[in-house]
C-alpha cells in the first residue's frame, strides 16, 4: 500500500487500522507538563505510544483532554511492565492505566518485555499468565488489540503454542545499524506489524558516514533517512521530539523514497546505535 502522511493506516492481522507512525511519549514529560505531547498533537500526531513505566499516561490523557480532539481519533498504545506481569497484576495495571489516560479502552496493549529479569527461570509461565490476562481484556472489548514488546522469536512461540490471540504487534528496537533481521522477519511471516522504538538510534547513528552522506544525497535530515527507512521496511516508528519544527519535519516521510541499492546499504550496516538492552541478558552500558 502507498502511503501518503503519518495517520495513513495498515490492517492489523485481528482487523484494527493501526497510524503508519506514532509518536513516542518516553521522556516527553521530563518537566513534568503535558506541552510536549500538546505540542505533538498539533503538529497533527495522533498515535501515541506510552507505557506505565514512563509516567508519561497521565499528561497524554491532560494534553488531549486540553486538545479538544475527541478520544476517538486517537490511536492509544501503553504496555504493562515488568514488576506488573501476572494475571491479577495485568489486570490491575490495567485498571490504572485507563485511569492515569482517562479513557475506558485502549487500542493497542502490549507486555513491555518477556523476562521481568534475565535470570526468571519461569518465564514462559509468567509470559503466559499475563497473556491471558490481557486475552480477556481483548474478549472483552476493552482493548482493541494486543501485543508484546522486545519479544523475540522464542518469546512469541510460547504465545502461539500455549495462547488463543496471536500478538498484532511487537515493539523492537529498530534503526539503522541495528534492525534486528531476524525478528522482524519471524514477525513479518506471522502477521505480526513491527513497531521501531529509538528509530533514529542515538548520535552514533545521526553521525554515521553513511547517514549522513544519503541525507546530502536526498537533501533530507539524517533522522529522516532514519525514519524512511523504517517506513520501507514496513515497520512502525516511534519517532519523538520536544520542538514543533523537528515534529513537523520528521513527519514529512513519504515526499521521497530511498533507492534499493541504498536500502541495500542501510541493510547492511555495520553494528551501531545499540542501546544495550536486550531482553535475555543484562543490559550493557556502552560508552
Amino acid at each position: 500500500m502507498e502511503l501518503t502522511h503519518i495517520n495513513d493506516c495498515y490492517t492489523l492481522n485481528n482487523g484494527v487500522r493501526i497510524p503508519c507512525v506514532a509518536f513516542g511519549t518516553y521522556k516527553a514529560a521530563d518537566g513534568k507538563s503535558a506541552e510536549i505531547i500538546r505540542t505533538a498533537i498539533q503538529a497533527g500526531y495522533r498515535s501515541f505510544d506510552t507505557a506505565s513505566f514512563y509516567g508519561t499516561e497521565p499528561y497524554l490523557a491532560q494534553a488531549v483532554r486540553e486538545s479538544g480532539v475527541p478520544r476517538s481519533d486517537f490511536f492509544y498504545t501503553s504496555k504493562v511492565w515488568k514488576a506488573e506481569m501476572g494475571y491479577h497484576q495485568t489486570l490491575e495495571a490495567f485498571r490504572r492505566t485507563l485511569d492515569n489516560l482517562e479513557t475506558d479502552y485502549l487500542d493497542l496493549y502490549l507486555i513491555h518485555w518477556p523476562l521481568p529479569a534475565p535470570d526468571c527461570r519461569d518465564w514462559q509461565a509468567l509470559d503466559l499468565e499475563t497473556w491471558r490476562a490481557m486475552e480477556e481484556l481483548y474478549a472483552a472489548g476493552k482493548v482493541r488489540a494486543i501485543g508484546v514488546s522486545n519479544f523475540l522469536p522464542h518469546h512469541i512461540e510460547n504465545l502461539l503454542e500455549h495462547g488463543s490471540v496471536p500478538p498484532a504487534v511487537d515493539q523492537l528496537e529498530f534503526h539503522p545499524g541495528h534492525t534486528q533481521e531476524a525478528a522482524v522477519r519471524y514477525c513479518q511471516a506471522h502477521g505480526i506489524r513491527v513497531q521501531a522504538w529509538s528509530p533514529i538510534g542515538r548520535s552514533r547513528v545521526l553521525e554515521d558516514p553513511l547517514i549522513l552522506e544519503l541525507a546530502a544525497k536526498y537533501r533530507v535530515s539524517p533522522a529522516r533517512i532514519c525514519l524512511r527507512y523504517a517506513v520501507e521496511k514496513g515497520v512502525i516508528p516511534l519517532p519523538k521530539s520536544s520542538s514543533l519544527p523537528r515534529m513537523k519535519e520528521n513527519q514529512d516521510l513519504f515526499s521521497f523514497s530511498l533507492s534499493a541499492g541504498d536500502l541495500h546499504r542501510l541493510d547492511t550496516m555495520p553494528p551501531v546505535g545499540w542501546s544495550g538492552e536486550h531482553p535475555d541478558r543484562e543490559r550493557v552500558y556502552l560508552n
